[in-house]
């Protein structure tokens, strides 16, 4: 463990390197950075510090390295696992302060960007040569590329324009030795093994992204969203399946059942069908020609499913407003609980109706309410458990309620996160996904890039101690949970 003198010694170190005020000690001036987007889990970190340059970031990890000093890097701070919850005895490095967009180029149809520049700020600066960056997570007005590509982001038009790992072409690394490394490249391919796909994704334990080169799209056309409301969430996930059955792949594809709605249309006024147990909010993209073509395919396909209303929106006024209500689902939540705890696990679109009920069940067991609202399109959960942290055992009960939901997407064949990340959050079912020498490959790469464990320790890959308590915690009486659901 890090020791204080290991601390002042580092600061010591870094004195004229890096400038006074982007270094914090003061506990009311670190305060704010305790914890991420997920604030169930808290520490306050001894030491922030926010360089203002690649070449301070390099002097950061040097001296870090030096003193055998832990380092979590920090984006905007929005991500929902815990993946930037500090170290008790080690440095928070935040990269907010690097956010230049260094080149937008239209006949690339790529950027250049600082991992500080925000996933919205991408676009409008790329909004006056008609073009932009597609993914877009809820929080994109504030979450920032840097965040992003440790997380693997995706948004609600992930389904037909990826993860932030299908438009990232390039990035430019701080290794745990100081040194600058490239990933990736502009061209097609690149030499070598695929290292890029490896780093996206990895939680800021193999290195600190200080620079993104990301592809641009053309703006389309025309987008239109059809909202379609379902007496029932079985209806609503036939419909998903059968969409992607006839081969269409929407712009986005998203559902929301009874209580989200409820929850939201207060909150922004979206239009919503508040009488609907489900509703679905599907987008098409391209030429004016295409657009009409598909919604009438899938207005077709929503009425085969038993939708009881289909509105398609009129002004892209409305359609914006149709996904204000989806994206702001989360501090709507707000509204109607103290307290909310945001899932994230993935399943395949077949279970959507099952595994929706078999949640339903979980409310009663664990006293709590919950509301459903997700990527439908690729099967990627948000459950939004609603609890009152002032209440006695709430927080305890909403924590086993969220590892029993990802639990049961392992079961059914899917995998406990689908863009958060694992962080601290999803470190114990990384136990029951994974066996112990698939986790012990995941600890390989991680010692190839950093041998002295010193990025983002304890974050992600769980110990074999950890796996041994927790499997001993985790016993079911030797009965299998939701035994009517299949596994494959």
């Amino acid at each position: 463990m890090v020791t204080p003198p290991d601390l002042d010694g580092l600061l010591k170190r870094l004195e004229g390197k890096i400038p006074a005020h982007c270094i914090l000690t003061r506990a009311e001036d670190t305060r704010p950075y305790e914890c991420d987007g997920l604030s169930l889990y808290r520490e306050l970190p001894p030491v922030v510090i926010l360089p203002e340059d690649e070449s301070q970031v390099i002097e950061v990890v040097q001296a870090c390295k030096a003193f055998d000093v832990p380092i979590v890097p920090r984006g905007a701070g929005t991500g929902l696992s815990g993946g930037a919850t500090p170290h008790p005895r080690g440095v928070l490095l935040g990269v907010s302060k690097l956010n230049r967009i260094l080149e937008i180029n239209p006949e690339s149809a790529t950027a250049i960007v600082e991992p500080g520049v925000r996933n919205l700020a991408i676009s409008e600066a790329a909004a006056a040569v008609g073009l932009y960056y597609a993914p877009d997570p809820s929080s994109q007005i504030a979450c920032s590329i840097g965040g992003n590509i440790a997380e693997n982001s995706g948004g609600v038009h992930c389904l037909k324009y990826g993860l932030t790992i299908h438009n990232v072409l390039r990035a430019r690394v701080v290794t745990m030795d100081g040194e600058i490394v490239e990933f990736g490249s502009e061209a097609p391919d690149s030499p070598g093994l695929d290292l890029l796909a490896a780093f996206i994704g990895s939680e800021g334990m193999l290195g600190i992204v200080t620079q993104a080169t990301v592809k641009l799209i053309p703006v389309p056309a025309c987008a239109r969203v059809i909202m379609a409301s379902f007496p029932s969430v079985e209806a609503a996930g036939e419909a998903v399946a059968n969409v992607i059955a006839t081969g269409i792949v929407p712009a986005g594809l998203e559902m929301m059942d009874k209580r989200a709605t409820h929850m939201v249309e207060p909150f922004v006024n979206a239009g919503y069908d508040l009488d609907a147990e489900a509703i679905l909010l599907c987008e098409s993209d391209g030429t004016l020609e295409e657009v009409e073509d598909e919604i009438q395919r899938m207005n077709a396909v929503f009425s085969a499913a038993g939708a009881s209303r289909l509105q398609v929106s009129t002004s892209e006024e409305e359609r914006l407003r149709f996904w204000a209500g989806r994206k702001n689902a989360f501090p709507a939540a707000g509204r109607v609980s103290p307290d909310y705890y945001c899932m994230d696990g993935t399943i395949p679109r077949r279970h959507l109706a099952q595994v929706l009920n078999a949640i339903a069940d979980m409310e009663e067991e664990y006293g709590l309410r919950c509301a459903n609202v997700f990527h439908a399109g690729d099967g990627n959960l948000h459950p939004l458990i609603l609890f009152d942290a002032n209440i006695p055992d709430e927080v305890e009960r909403a924590e086993k309620f969220g590892a029993a939901i990802l639990e049961l997407c392992v079961e059914v064949g899917g995998t406990v996160t689908g863009e958060h990340g694992v962080g601290i959050e999803k470190i114990n079912q990384m136990c029951v996904q994974f066996s112990r020498q698939e986790l012990d490959f995941f600890l390989a790469l991680k010692k190839g890039f950093d041998p002295h464990g010193l990025l983002n320790p304890e974050k992600v890959i769980p110990t074999l101690a950890r796996c041994a308590e927790y499997g001993r915690m985790h016993v079911h009486a030797g009965q299998l949970r939701f035994p009517d659901i299949p596994r494959f």
